[in-house]
């Protein structure tokens, strides 16, 4: 199988690099399409595959190609890839926003998957949401799914819009977590922790919680109850947050994502 990633960037890197260390593919396999001479550089330094600067005919000799650049590039490679792409080709992309229906109309190809992956992909802990045109077939989706699960973890969805639900959900929230990783941080800085012992007691926190909540068949708000006891430090806490409508701006917000998603996905 020969995997063709467009795009040198965190994302493409990050699908080079999982695909070479699961061993899905070797580098002779590998091809990358990379504008940036610098960039280029970058990537043949790091033994990713071999790297083109320019469309050829190896666009062509490629299974799989992977779209990893900016939405707003698509249009001016589409124009210069279009007459290399063969239709048996299945074209995964992981671009924001772009749809299956205006990637077939701009490649003239029909074998689209649509997918949305996010940053924890980098280390294997991804969360990939995916769908694809009806072209694609059930083997070349299970391939696809394959891969994709060399980054993490992957959910099918029959539905695209769901995609810009997931692009609200598992997209950006890690900068979710992040939000309240350093409000957890500098709540500890204020009550005397310094900052190593502070990003410590949060980090520790939220990877043991997590592992509790993997371990178990318990919701998160069973596991709220079992920490908060009647009249306790936690239960003052969560008196503050209801206050403050802390779960209720947090949901808004998430929706506010996703109204943008939405909106990005438009034709312009």
């Amino acid at each position: 199988m020969k995997i063709l990633i467009i795009g040198g960037g965190n994302m493409g890197q990050t699908f080079a690099r999982s695909f070479l260390s699961t061993h899905i593919v070797g580098a002779d396999q590998m091809f990358i399409l990379e504008k940036s001479p610098e960039k280029a550089k970058e990537l043949e330094g790091a033994n990713l595959g071999t790297v083109y600067g320019e469309p050829g005919a190896y666009v062509q000799q490629s299974d799989l190609i992977i779209l990893a650049v900016k939405p707003q590039d698509f249009p001016v490679l589409a124009a210069t890839i279009r007459n290399y792409i063969d239709k048996q080709q299945v074209v995964f992309s992981i671009m924001a926003g772009v749809k299956i229906s205006a990637i077939q109309e701009q490649l003239g190809t029909a074998k689209v998957v649509r997918a949305m992956p996010n940053l924890p992909a980098q280390t294997g802990s991804g969360m990939t949401v995916f769908t694809s045109a009806s072209e694609v077939t059930r083997i070349e989706l299970v391939t696809v799914q394959n891969l994709i699960n060399a980054t993490g973890k992957a959910i099918y969805v029959d539905d695209e819009a769901k995609i810009d639900a997931a692009t609200a959900i598992s997209g950006s929230g890690p900068a979710y977590v992040f939000y309240f990783m350093q409000g957890l941080i500098e709540a500890a800085q204020q009550m005397g922790f310094n900052q190593a012992e502070s990003e410590l007691l949060a980090y520790q926190t939220f990877k043991g919680a997590i592992d509790l909540f993997n371990k178990s068949d318990y919701s998160c708000e069973t596991w709220i109850k079992k920490v908060m006891s009647k009249g306790g430090t936690t239960e003052a806490a969560f008196q503050q947050f209801e206050k403050q409508q802390t779960k209720e701006g947090f949901i808004t917000g998430v929706n506010a994502a996703l109204e943008r998603a939405i909106e990005l996905s438009k034709p312009s």
